[in-house]
C-alpha cells in the first residue's frame, strides 16, 4: 500500500509516507507554524518517492486530542486531499500514536497525557495488545491533573506533554507507580501510521467526509469569570 499520514495536534508538525514497503518520514516541532510547515513536508516526501498524490491508496490522520488549531489544520488537510482523490481515510488517536514507542520499547502499560491548557490534560491509559499495537483500557478524557482516574500501582510508563507539566499531580492521582516520565514525547505520524496500517488493510477505512476532530471538549479558553475565580 501506499499511504500518507500526518500528525498536527500538538506543537509537533510530523508527516510520514508508505511507499513499496519503505516508511519516509518528517517531525519538526513547529510551534504555532503548521500551516506553513505542512504543505513543505507533504510535497518534499512525496517528491523524495516519486508519487502522486492519485497514486495513493489511502491517508491516515492523527485527530487529537490536542491543540484546537493543530487538530483542524491536519483533519482539513487530510479530508481536503482524500476527497479530492476519493480515497479512505483512517483516523488515529494522537494518544494511541504517542503511547506506541514506549510499548514497542518493551512497556506494558502506558499513561499518554498531553497539556490541554487551561490547567487540564488530555489523557489515554493504553496496553500493548496481542498486535503490539495500543489498547485503550479506558475511554480518552480531559480533565484536572487532580481528577486524573485512579489506577492499580503499576509498573506504568507515562509519555507526554501533560506529564512534563504536572507529574508529581499525576503520580498521586493515578497511584501509579514509574520511572521518569517521558515529557518530551510528542505524537509522531509514522506512529499513526503503524497503528492504522493492519486496518486499512482490511478494508476499515472511513470516507473522507467522515473524517472529524477528536476535541474531548468544546472550549478554548477561560470566560471572564472564570479567570477572576482562578486568581482569586
Amino acid at each position: 500500500m501506499k499511504l500518507l499520514a500526518i500528525d498536527t495536534a500538538t506543537e509537533a508538525c510530523s508527516v510520514a509516507l508508505l511507499a513499496d514497503g519503505q516508511v519516509l518520514a518528517d517531525h519538526v516541532v513547529a510551534g504555532r507554524s503548521h500551516t506553513e510547515r505542512l504543505m513543505p513536508m507533504v510535497h518534499a516526501l512525496m517528491a523524495q518517492a516519486g508519487l502522486a498524490f492519485a497514486q495513493l491508496d489511502g491517508y491516515v490522520c492523527g485527530v487529537g486530542p490536542g491543540s484546537f488549531a493543530g487538530v483542524r489544520i491536519g483533519v482539513g488537510y487530510v479530508k481536503g486531499l482524500a476527497l479530492a482523490h476519493d480515497r479512505p481515510v483512517m483516523p488515529v488517536s494522537s494518544l494511541a500514536a504517542l503511547a506506541l514507542p514506549a510499548l514497542r520499547d518493551g512497556a506494558q502499560r502506558v499513561l499518554a497525557a498531553i497539556d490541554a491548557r487551561l490547567d487540564e490534560v488530555y489523557f489515554g491509559v493504553f496496553s500493548a495488545g496481542d498486535d503490539g499495537l495500543p489498547r485503550a483500557l479506558q475511554p480518552e478524557t480531559v480533565c484536572a491533573p487532580q481528577a486524573a482516574p485512579r489506577l492499580d500501582a503499576g509498573p506504568w510508563h507515562a509519555v507526554g506533554s501533560g506529564w512534563a507539566r504536572y507529574a508529581e499531580v499525576l503520580r498521586g492521582a493515578t497511584g501509579a507507580s514509574l520511572g521518569e516520565p517521558d515529557g518530551e514525547a510528542l505524537p509522531r505520524a509514522s506512529d499513526a501510521l503503524a497503528i492504522a496500517l493492519p486496518r486499512l488493510r482490511a478494508g476499515e477505512g472511513i470516507a473522507a467526509d467522515a473524517l472529524a476532530p477528536a476535541y474531548l471538549r468544546n472550549k478554548v479558553a477561560l470566560t471572564l469569570e472564570e479567570q477572576r475565580a482562578r486568581r482569586g
